[in-house]
């Protein structure tokens, strides 16, 4: 596996450079997602950092300019596959799906495949040529990019499932384990998008 640790001023910039990340590894309910994003060469850098250092409003800003702008592709695993595989295999699979999808249409538009491919953490999914990048989401502008992607795809869609179970609260806790979600899941049961293989208690 390639990893490296970047100085911010050798961190590559512009249409070459792919980022990705996932949002929604700790929840007990819900989807993995992840993203993969190209920033074009004048994106306002300004607007980007780690999904979770921004707040609501900055992260929905950030992100309605990341889609109008750049290229990306935002793509899930459900928690039936994530309770099948591991959550860590699960977090893989999703950006592995995300960047096959932008892949795909980089290649149906004849545009150039990235250069440098670019992953948060210090595991990679199935990419030939990506490197690891520990603290990459804090980073690396493209990663910030894909870190707000997925994230605020991740939250949107959690406000949809609590419109379809609406017991659970998904709106306020996304899934995550706090103490109202806990005690709702021991009082009424899981709802469909519970991840079983995750411990409430």
């Amino acid at each position: 596996m390639k990893q490296a640790s970047l100085p911010f001023d050798e961190v590559p910039l512009g249409p070459a450079t792919c980022g990705l990340d996932e949002a929604g590894r700790g929840p007990l309910a819900g989807p993995v997602y992840a993203a993969a994003a190209i920033l074009p060469e004048d994106f306002p850098l300004s607007v980007l950092d780690d999904s979770k250092a921004l707040s609501e409003r900055r992260r929905n800003e950030a992100f309605e300019l990341i889609t109008a702008r750049a290229a990306f592709a935002i793509e899930w695993v459900g928690a039936a596959e994530i309770d099948r595989l591991n959550i860590l295999a699960a977090s893989l699979l999703a950006m592995e799906r995300a960047y096959l999808s932008l892949l795909s249409r980089l290649v149906a538009r004849g545009w150039d495949r990235p250069r440098h491919i670019l992953v948060d953490g210090n595991r990679l999914p199935h990419i030939a040529g990506a490197t690891a990048i520990v603290g990459g989401d804090g980073l690396v502008p493209a990663i910030m990019a894909a870190s707000i992607c997925a994230k605020v795809a991740r939250d949107r869609a959690m406000e949809r499932f609590d419109w379809l179970y609406p017991a659970y609260g998904y709106a306020r806790h996304k899934g995550y384990p706090t103490r109202a979600h806990r005690a709702i899941v021991l009082e009424i049961g899981s709802s469909p998008i519970q991840r079983r293989t995750f411990r409430v208690r």
